[in-house]
């Protein structure tokens, strides 16, 4: 760093400490409220579901073949069975908006096309079918049926605009990178398969949420139940499947592991503190009032709309949490229109979450598929706003 840049950095340091406004009660606050959001989110978060999914994508990088890949993902596949399979795949896993990060890095620098990527990426957080069953129960059948179908018709859409907006930089990409992990051996593809089908089933049933009162009893009985399925079986299974793999192949894994989790930790809880600082925790505020979100998401305006989806954009849903969010919302007079915006972008994504994914792809690219989600959400709010 050239001394001048180093004399720069030192005055601005100088001036913010110089005028931290440390008097001023929701400066405090805030302050106060990015900690416990940051604190929140290494008890529930972390251990849970960020360490399962550092594995996954551990052992998408060492043992999933590239040919396979290619084949199904790559620029030259069938594009209603890679952006299916993609939006399905993510789908299932049923995850927030951070914890599919490790798992979209690994398949995307594993060779998988940016439009495939970027489907599976929003399809994750998105089209989870417990909290879109919980929002038509809480927020009515009308929102619920239209985040369902929203969810699944903007993972295939914004992964083909993806695809064709950077056309050209993905077929460089495609024909330049080599996705191989030097040195191992490709595994048989039923044990490939296997090993992943018990980690992601561990993922899955570890973080299983409790159930509304009045829930499907089957729902019930897979929360009562989880503990066993998740440590009882998945993780029994898994520890069983390590004996497929040498001590070589298992190294790699852990070093894999290790490399996305050295990426990925500390730009989330970077984004977590950012994000806790300018809106809260649930239930709470930051630096910006929640009076500034009610007055302005009232109607079904083009500015309500495109408000709720800035603001969903940038805030931090935990899985199933956008749901009673939103529904304080509507109770404190946000319109219908507004509420399906925020609910088709805030899951989604969240400003940790674009930390990590410019990390990955770029900051064009992720500014394109942010103002995508944001452009999307905004029109699909309007129109179900008209109509209702």
């Amino acid at each position: 760093m050239k001394e001048r840049y180093k004399l720069a950095l030192i005055f601005f340091i100088f001036i913010v400490f110089y005028f931290l406004p440390i008097e001023n009660q929701r400066f405090t606050k805030a302050i106060f409220e990015s900690l416990a959001l940051a604190k929140w989110y290494a008890q529930e978060h972390v251990l849970l579901c960020l360490v399962p999914a550092f594995f996954i994508a551990g052992a998408i990088a060492v043992f999933v073949n590239k040919a396979s890949v290619m084949k199904y993902f790559g620029a030259k596949a069938n594009k209603v069975l890679s952006y299916g399979v993609a939006a399905i795949s993510g789908s299932i896993l049923a995850v927030c908006s951070c914890t599919i990060l490790p798992l979209f890095m690994s398949i995307y620098q594993r060779g998988v096309g940016l439009g495939p990527a970027i489907a599976f990426l929003y399809s994750g957080p998105a089209i989870n079918v417990l909290a879109i069953i919980l929002t038509a129960r809480v927020l009515g059948w009308d929102i619920g049926i239209a985040r369902a179908v929203g969810a699944v018709l903007f993972s295939v859409i914004i992964g083909l605009l993806m695809h064709l907006i950077f056309l050209k930089e993905e077929k460089k990409r495609q024909s330049d990178e080599n996705f191989e992990v030097s040195g191992l051996q490709s595994k048989p593809l039923y044990q490939v398969a296997m090993h992943l089908f018990f980690m992601i089933g561990l993922l899955i049933f570890a973080n299983w949420g409790r159930p509304q009162e009045g829930a499907v009893a089957f729902w019930w009985i897979v929360y009562n139940l989880k503990w066993i399925l998740a440590i009882g079986f998945f993780t029994l299974v898994l520890i069983w499947s390590l004996k497929w793999f040498n001590k070589d192949e298992l190294v790699q894994w852990v070093y894999q592991t290790w490399y996305y989790a050295y990426l990925i930790i500390p730009l989330l809880f970077i984004g977590v503190l950012v994000a806790g600082f300018l809106f809260g925790r649930v239930g709470h505020e930051g630096i910006v009032p929640s009076e500034w979100v009610y007055s302005t998401v009232g109607d079904n305006s083009l500015q309500a709309n495109l408000i709720a989806s800035i603001v969903g954009t940038f805030m931090y849903f935990a899985t199933l949490t956008e749901v009673p969010i939103i529904q304080g919302l509507l109770g404190a007079g946000m319109g219908k229109g507004p509420a399906l915006a925020m609910l088709l972008a805030g899951p989604a994504l969240s400003l940790p979450s674009m930390i990590v994914i410019m990390r990955t792809i770029g900051f064009k690219k992720t500014a394109v598929y942010v103002s995508l989600v944001i452009i999307m959400a905004t029109i699909s709010g309007m129109i179900f706003g008209a109509i209702v």
